[in-house]
């Protein structure tokens, strides 16, 4: 295994990027309700009646530690849906989400989280996060190696979907993935399960995004070995897991805050647990 992720890694450049929007990014929907302000340090998007809007990258990456910082739409945000995710493209695509899923003025967001491998989802698990993110800015990051998919928030890891191919459970390694965010209305599922509507009257609901990273590895002609650039002494990303740390923090989140495990629900699954719920 080792040897096919040298391989993977020598057709692969080896970027690292504190981004400009204007460079690292195209709009691609929303007839002008998304912008990019401030010389490409900051982008807004914008949901109202009529439309909303979104962006994507310029780059693909496969395999890479992606930061975004975001303040989300705040006040009465209920029935909206701010999307920031990595994913590739296809019926059997792969793809590594977070969804932030609005709520009335004073409740928590619920933070949504989802990996699909060879066009296959349903591994949502879900989160109240510890602090208002309408406030200020925080760091929304994703640490995709070819052993784990580690989502973490203002550093502090939430969840790690872990490399279980040698058990029969698909992970994602092979497609290049673009980053992609939207701000869209999802009233019908968004917030209790869609029994609290969109409030109109309180567009335009607006989410802010700046301080993009990528130190990642994106397909290249050239054999450029990513897995060396990559390796300890100089971002450490690819080969890095969590320690008894991080795992100890992830456990404090998941006993505090998270409200939806996919690996918990025998209702949804009566014939039985998707099988990585059951390897520890």
């Amino acid at each position: 295994m080792a040897v096919r992720f040298f391989l993977i890694a020598c057709s692969l450049a080896a970027i690292a990027t504190a981004g400009n929007f204007y460079q690292d990014y195209d709009i691609t929907w929303g007839d002008g309700r998304a912008k990019i302000l401030e010389g490409g340090q900051l982008l807004t998007l914008t949901l109202d009646k009529t439309s909303g809007s979104g962006f994507q990258s310029r780059n693909e990456y496969l395999f890479g530690k992606i930061d975004m910082q975001i303040k989300l739409v705040p006040g009465n945000s209920a029935g909206t849906v701010t999307a920031y995710y990595l994913s590739s493209q296809g019926p059997t695509h792969d793809e590594i989400d977070f969804e932030f899923l609005g709520n009335l003025s004073g409740d928590p967001y619920t933070l949504h989280t989802n990996v699909f491998t060879q066009g296959k989802g349903n591994r949502e698990m879900q989160f109240k996060l510890w602090f208002d993110p309408t406030k200020d800015f925080h760091t929304y990051s994703i640490l995709w190696n070819p052993r784990h998919v580690i989502f973490m928030v203002d550093g502090t890891p939430i969840r790690d979907f872990k490399n279980l191919e040698s058990r029969g459970i698909a992970f994602p390694k092979n497609q290049p993935m673009r980053i992609y965010s939207s701000l869209w209305n999802a009233d019908d599922w968004a917030t209790r399960g869609g029994l609290v509507k969109t409030d109109w009257s309180k567009a335009p609901f607006t989410a802010s995004y700046r301080d993009f990273r990528a130190d990642a590895c994106v397909p290249s002609s050239a054999a450029s070995r990513c897995a060396s650039n990559a390796a300890p002494g100089n971002s450490g990303w690819w080969n890095q897991e969590l320690d008894l740390t991080g795992q100890e923090r992830m456990k404090w989140v998941q006993r505090n805050y998270m409200v939806y495990n996919y690996c918990s629900d025998l209702k949804r699954f009566p014939q039985g647990l998707p099988p990585e719920c059951s390897i520890a």
